[in-house]
């Protein structure tokens, strides 16, 4: 496989991805708009501890480890700061 066709095949699973990241912020959305309403905090360390010892977990090369969990990270403090714009605007 040359380096075009690596890069195709790494943009349909962009393109894969992006949808799937689409959707998760929808339901981060809601998350929100629900933890406005029952007064609970953005910040869920316990749940955020038991997601990244689970993503780490399914991971099935150790190789890819530590940045597919770092990967998690990134995404769940930029759905944090999501959270806390969403939260600030509907209120």
């Amino acid at each position: 496989m040359n380096l075009e066709e690596l890069r195709q095949k790494i943009n349909q699973i962009d393109d894969e991805l992006i949808k799937l990241l689409e959707k998760r912020m929808e339901l981060v959305s809601k998350v929100a708009t629900y933890k406005l309403e029952t007064g609970k905090a953005v910040l869920d360390s316990k749940r955020e501890e038991t997601i990244l010892n689970k993503v780490a977990e399914a991971v099935e090369s150790p190789v890819y480890k530590d940045v597919i969990v770092n990967t998690f990270t990134d995404m769940m403090k930029h759905s944090r700061a999501f959270q806390e714009r969403h939260i600030r605007q509907i209120q």
